[in-house]
């Protein structure tokens, strides 16, 4: 998170607490993974909570090294593949489901791509004006072309569900991504994980709605 460890550790027990209530509102099996989606979010948060104390500190570098590669084997690795796998889980309509496969076959490459370039290359975050930035010894031109692909598939699949009230949580996600880039770009990964755990209370809401719909 953004501002200190406190927030942190709040934000991801808060965010934890969201997970515990989506649970309650899942009807099917298919949803059970979605709704797991915000217990990722708050542990993310704690594990860059553990990263704050840590770097302010040379005492643990064992502990820092881990909440390092936690938070962003969570933010690099998993998301690409969790979001698109997630929504086609829940998704009936064959078109989009074909649509959200080769979102899901794109995100585990990306995945691939993520991972070995956190194996081959250094990373070293770094406390820097109240944010925590992750300067990456990886190739620009690499991190681009990643980075726009990281967005088709964490973003695009909310677009092409049909699930209620999943696009709102698209825009949503794109929009904490535009302001992040535009406010925050130097600490893109840190702020944007942040903004898009608080973000993920509206699965919450997404679930209720689903249930809501079959109830009726």
């Amino acid at each position: 998170m953004c501002f200190s460890a406190g927030a942190s550790f709040a934000g991801g027990v808060v965010i934890s607490a969201v997970g515990l209530g989506a649970q309650t509102k899942v009807i099917k099996p298919s949803q059970r993974f979605f709704a797991v989606i915000p217990f990722f979010f708050g542990f993310q948060q704690v594990a860059e909570g553990v990263l704050w104390v840590t770097l302010g500190s040379a005492k643990y570098p064992v502990l820092q090294d881990a909440a390092t590669y936690i938070f962003l084997v969570t933010a690099l690795v998993i998301w690409p593949v969790m979001v698109p796998l997630s929504v086609r889980f829940m998704e009936e309509v064959k078109r989009r489901k074909q649509i959200l496969t080769g979102l899901l076959i794109a995100g585990c490459l990306l995945s691939a791509v993520y991972a070995f370039c956190l194996v081959y290359y250094d990373v070293y975050p770094q406390i820097n004006s109240f944010h925590i930035e992750y300067v990456y010894n990886v190739p620009q031109t690499l991190m681009t072309v990643a980075f726009v692909f990281y967005l088709i598939t964490t973003i695009a699949p909310f677009f092409v569900s049909s699930v209620r009230r999943m696009w709102v949580f698209g825009i949503m996600i794109a929009i904490s991504c535009i302001v992040t880039g535009i406010f925050f770009a130097q600490y893109l990964t840190s702020v944007w994980c942040f903004f898009a755990a608080i973000i993920s209370i509206i699965i919450y809401w997404i679930l209720s709605g689903v249930k809501t719909k079959a109830a009726g």
